[in-house]
Order: structure tokens, then C-alpha cells, then sequence
């Protein structure tokens, strides 16, 4: 496996790649690799000749109280996690390399930067808008690979991608779970051992909801409210907890097929965010 830490020697890597007709997959992520980033990995590998990881910690997508200096870094396992799955290039670049002068252009994807995490989390979206396409500008990748467990930033990075015409193709990859349900994530690791047993609820409340859906009850309001009050018994500080339509994120009504329960709340000090994704009309 190859490291770039520049943008000039990423450029010349796939510069070569593109030379020999080689198709390139792309996984860009925050370090501190879990199963869930490694399965990017591997779907990459199955659709492209060659794949790229980027890790990067973007300070753009932080708020001025959140965890950007404490955010788990852990170079050395993430490179043995990457070769032993097969990427071919990593690319771990400096935040001088990323935003080597003060950055006066912006991008932001209105509405869906508002919604759900957007609005406990003001600018975040921003960042990640940012972040990503300027990583699809240097790396110009032909398949774009991101979990469907940050559901709405994968909903955001899609609209960015159709709006400003980039040449990519954008594939989410469904969630991976512990055995007991929780989504993995980086920041479980925060989690305290009695927090830990405690967090499986989150996903329990989603699959609660929509069973009461499927079993045919539609105030949608009512339901929502009765989960976040299981969680708050349960030991959530809950942010939202959100019955949408799949394909805006907008609330959903009765008559919507396709729904995603989105979820984020809080044990302890560490957030969690999840979703569940279900169609009314294959059930």
C-alpha cells in the first residue's frame, strides 16, 4: 500500500493509474477504522481496479464545543487495518495540506443542512460539503463509497454531487452492527461500560417504531414521542428522533412508501447518531 501525503504525490499516483485504464474507488474517513470502514474497503475493491482511503480529521465540521482535539487518532493501527484489507493508496494529509490558507470559499447544500443533525450541530454539514468535494477534486475518484449509517450526510453528499455536476458515482453501504445491534462507530469508544450496555437501545427504539408502522399505525408524531421517552427511561439525552420520507428527509406522512427513522441522543458525553431504513410496500 501506498502513502501520499501531499496533494502533488496523490495526483501523480492516480495520474499513473488513469494512464494504464484503471478505474479508482474512493473511501475517505476519520481514521480510527472499524469493521464498518473496512467493508467500504472491500466494496470498493469488488467495483474498482484500484481503491483510495483518505483519513483526515476535517477541523471544518466541528463546533467550537465538540471533540475535534479529543477525537480518537490512531494512525498506526488504521494503516495495518487498510493493508491487511487491500486499499491501495492512503492519502493522510496535514491540515496545512487540506486548507493550506484561510479558506474564503464555501459550499452548503440549503435544507438538508438545516435538518436533524444540522440544527444541534450549526455549520457541520458546511464542513463536510466542503471536505468532501475537495477531496473529490484531488483524487477525481470513479466511485464514491460512503455508510449508510450517517444517512443524512450521505443524502447531502449526493445532492452536492448532482448540483455541481461531479463526475463520481456515489454508492452508500449499509451499517454494520455489533451482535447486540449497536451501529458501530468511532466514538463508541467513549462510551463507559455501563454506557455500553445501555446503547443498544438506540437501535431497539428504531426497530420499535417501525414495527408499529408496519403493523399499521400512522401518528407518526405520537410514535416518535413515545420512543424518545423510552430512551430518556433508559438513560438518553435525546436530540431528535425523526419518522422521514427516505428520499428528502422531510417528515413523512401516512401515505409515504419508503421511510427513514433517523435518531441521534446522547449517554454521557458521547453522542450517538442511527437509522433505519424500511418500505411499507414490501413488508
Amino acid at each position: 500500500m501506498q502513502i501520499a501525503t501531499s496533494v502533488a504525490a496523490l495526483r501523480e499516483v492516480i495520474r499513473q493509474w488513469r494512464q494504464a485504464g484503471l478505474s479508482v474507488g474512493f473511501v475517505p474517513t476519520m481514521g480510527n477504522l472499524h469493521a464498518g470502514h473496512i467493508k467500504l474497503v472491500s466494496t470498493a475493491r469488488q467495483q474498482a481496479d484500484k481503491v483510495v482511503v483518505s483519513i483526515f480529521v476535517n477541523p471544518t465540521q466541528f463546533g467550537p464545543n465538540e471533540d475535534f482535539a479529543s477525537y480518537p487518532r490512531t494512525e498506526q493501527q488504521d494503516q495495518e487495518k487498510l493493508l491487511a484489507s487491500g486499499a491501495d493508496l492512503l492519502f493522510l494529509p496535514a491540515v496545512t495540506e487540506m486548507y493550506p490558507q484561510t479558506t474564503q470559499t464555501g459550499i452548503s447544500v440549503s435544507g438538508l443542512s438545516a435538518l436533524h443533525c444540522g440544527a444541534s450541530r450549526p455549520g457541520h454539514f458546511d464542513g463536510v460539503a466542503l471536505v468532501v468535494c475537495k477531496l473529490l477534486n484531488m483524487v477525481q475518484p470513479d466511485l464514491l463509497l460512503l455508510g449508510e449509517k450517517d444517512f443524512q450526510q450521505l443524502t447531502l453528499i449526493r445532492q452536492m454531487v448532482t448540483d455541481l455536476n461531479i463526475p463520481v458515482t456515489v454508492q452508500g453501504v449499509a451499517t454494520v452492527r455489533e451482535d447486540d445491534g449497536l451501529a458501530m462507530s468511532s466514538r463508541n469508544g467513549y462510551l463507559t461500560e455501563q454506557q455500553r450496555k445501555q446503547a443498544p437501545t438506540l437501535y431497539q427504539a428504531l426497530c420499535a417504531a417501525r414495527d408499529e408502522i408496519l403493523a399499521g399505525h400512522d401518528d407518526f408524531p405520537a410514535i416518535a414521542e413515545r420512543q424518545c421517552q423510552n430512551l430518556q427511561q433508559a438513560g438518553f439525552a435525546v436530540d431528535y428522533f425523526s419518522i422521514c420520507r427516505s428520499k428528502d428527509l422531510l417528515p413523512a406522512g401516512p401515505s409515504d412508501p419508503d421511510l427513514l427513522i433517523l435518531t441521534a441522543a446522547k449517554l454521557g458525553a458521547t453522542r450517538l447518531i442511527d437509522n433505519l431504513y424500511f418500505s411499507k410496500t414490501s413488508s
